[in-house]
């Protein structure tokens, strides 16, 4: 079996181009390690990357994804845990300033536990995964109280985006940092059909527009 030509073909533009550019940077990235700021907990989607969304440049983003961008509660119980895994790397290790959590529109993993179906497998990984967004379901409140299923799931991503908020908050050691004002947590939202991000207010747990009037006139301008 082949390697797939379209990563191929991406690797050669690659370093034709961004290799050349940023050659400096990856040496004293290699040298001297990294030492991003930020931390992304975004969602696995392959339509929502941080690393295009924010325009981050090599060593930038310390980047964890997966399916609907949740993080569980602080749980020591021995099992194996990704998410936690990495959390402890980037507050302890590399000593991040800021946590985002990017949840998006149109995910399937939160249209999948609000319309749950036959598992995928056995296993049913996503669907015990997507419990976690149970206390973020209860909270928005059951669907007929929406328009329709899509203002339903949009308020249910913002809702879940919200709540692993409140997750992280469990860990002692972002608590304490939290409290100290050494580390700071946010939650965004990406639109992915106009680009538009939102981030949360948090006094009034609200998402508000990034863009405002810049994405507006971005979208007004006529397309060819």
């Amino acid at each position: 079996m082949t390697f797939p030509e379209r990563l191929i073909d991406g690797y050669r533009a690659f370093l034709a181009g961004r290799l050349q550019i940023e050659q400096s940077r990856y040496r004293e990235l290699a040298e001297a390690g990294q030492s991003p700021e930020i931390m992304v907990i975004g969602c696995c989607d392959s339509r929502v990357s941080p690393e295009v969304i924010f325009d981050a440049a090599p060593g930038e983003l310390f980047v964890v994804r997966n399916v609907a961008n949740l993080a569980p509660p602080y749980t020591p119980d021995g099992a194996q845990r990704a998410v936690s895994a990495a959390l402890e790397f980037a507050v302890q290790a590399l000593k991040v300033k800021h946590i985002v959590v990017l949840g998006h529109a149109r995910c399937g993993g939160i249209r999948a536990y609000a319309e749950p179906g036959e598992p995928l497998s056995p296993g049913d990984f996503i669907g015990k995964w997507m419990e976690l967004i149970a206390p973020a379901a209860e909270a928005v409140g059951p669907r007929s109280r929406y328009a329709d299923l899509a203002d339903y799931l949009s308020h249910l991503e913002q809702a879940a985006a919200i709540k692993t908020l409140d997750n992280l908050m469990t860990f002692p050691c972002i608590r304490i940092l939290v409290e100290r004002k050494r580390l700071h947590l946010h939650a965004a939202y990406f639109d992915v059909a106009t680009g538009l991000l939102s981030v949360l207010d948090p006094e009034t747990r609200t998402f508000a527009s990034l863009a405002g009037a810049s994405h507006s006139k971005l979208f007004a301008q006529p397309r060819f």
